[in-house]
């Protein structure tokens, strides 16, 4: 039986041309980009393709300013640590929000523990940075602000753009985690006001193990890795050169198709929020109803546990996921969750939705219907419900 899958922020399948484009790169066997003979010079007219496709996906002034990278994980880690790492003489003071992805958070606790301070500002009722605290919490010691462009685990966007105009008039250096945007929404750097952007290829349908780093020019940023001059000079390593002609071909077809795809992931959204209250009673959506990811819905339920809901579902054949996979395992509750104000119980009761232009309207309905011969099965046997339905 075919798996429906409503968790596309955890994977996403590769397109067929992304795949074709990876499989004749293989067959090709290109050389190392940076040989000097012509194998190697026809693998480098691949590496700036590439590149420039990704350079296009974000509007960057020069396809220089793209580095790539292993995966989003890799992006925010260069971004955050190098960043501290080539501005240490100018001050110690870090400042960003306390939604952020884990690749974010440890990031910047391995720099508490190298004498950096991080300022960590607290979100509103619904979820979103106040870009006056981020003014006001900036000083003369400050020399980098990170805050996410879109959460993933919420999906509610940031106030990115206002934020970018305070951090430029204070000099201080922007980078935003946007592995959960870019390809999913138009994304323009330069209207944004970034300095570096993090993203994934996976994201917009590429292959995994593939990001990039969009570095604006001029931007004092370390490199992690030390070694060749690859990448500009930012990254030292041979490139995974099939992995990045992938990411390059998904970064051309999400140019080329973003006004379809946008129009078919929010018909799917609306669809699943005004049909949800016919089946689900007594629930919380945590998602911003305006400002949010056209492919991504948060929903606590109350009485029950979303573990038990994805697992019961799984069994259906339909993937939902409870929070980030990259703090599955974690028996804590989701710490943006608990920044909203949610008790841990309703927190402990949250599903993340995620579609991809792969799902259709019968795929909602099907997840619908399942949902709820779920929840009605929890909550007969759940003590919290018996005790609010006395």
């Amino acid at each position: 039986m075919k798996v429906i899958n409503l968790d596309h922020i955890s994977a996403k399948p590769l397109l067929p041309e992304v795949k074709k484009a990876m499989i004749e790169a293989i067959e090709r066997d290109y050389h190392n980009p940076s040989s000097q003979h012509k194998s190697g010079e026809e693998a480098a007219a691949q590496l700036q393709n590439a590149r420039e496709a990704a350079a296009r996906l974000l509007n960057c002034k020069t396809p220089k300013e793209i580095v790539f990278t292993s995966g989003g994980t890799e992006s925010v880690n260069h971004a955050i640590k190098g960043v501290a790492m080539a501005n240490e003489d100018r001050g110690k003071h870090i400042i960003t929000s306390n939604i952020e992805h884990n690749a974010v958070i440890r990031s910047l606790r391995r720099l508490k523990s190298a004498g950096f301070t991080v300022t960590s500002l607290a979100v509103d009722s619904e979820g979103r940075v106040k870009p006056k605290d981020v003014a006001n919490a900036i000083t003369k010691e400050t020399i980098l602000v990170s805050v996410m462009h879109s959460n993933n685990e919420t999906g509610t966007i940031q106030p990115i753009e206002e934020i970018g105009k305070i951090t430029r008039e204070k000099r201080v250096i922007f980078h935003s985690d946007a592995v959960d945007s870019v390809g999913v929404l138009p994304m323009d750097v330069q209207a944004l006001g970034v300095d570096l952007l993090s993203f994934a290829a996976n994201t917009f349908y590429g292959p995994t193990g593939v990001g990039g780093l969009y570095v604006r020019r001029g931007t004092r940023i370390f490199p992690l890795l030390d070694g060749g001059v690859q990448e500009n000079n930012k990254r030292a390593g041979a490139e995974n050169l099939v992995g990045i002609i992938g990411a390059g071909k998904a970064a051309e077809l999400a140019v080329r198709d973003m006004d379809q795809r946008l129009a078919h992931l929010r018909a799917l959204k609306n669809r699943l929020i005004t049909e949800f209250p016919k089946y689900i009673d007594e629930y919380i959506i945590n998602t911003h109803p305006e400002y949010s990811l056209p492919n991504l819905v948060s929903i606590s339920i109350k009485y029950i546990e979303g573990e038990s809901v994805m697992l019961m579902l799984d069994d259906a054949n339909i993937a939902v996921s409870t929070r980030s996979a990259c703090a599955t395992g974690s028996l804590r509750a989701s710490h943006v969750l608990l920044s909203l104000g949610l008790s841990h119980a309703d927190a402990q009761g949250t599903l993340v939705i995620s579609f991809g232009i792969d799902n259709t309207e019968a795929d909602i309905d099907t997840f619908l219907k399942a949902l709820k011969e779920v929840v009605t099965t929890l909550r007969d046997i759940s003590p919290l419900y018996q005790k609010a339905s006395k």
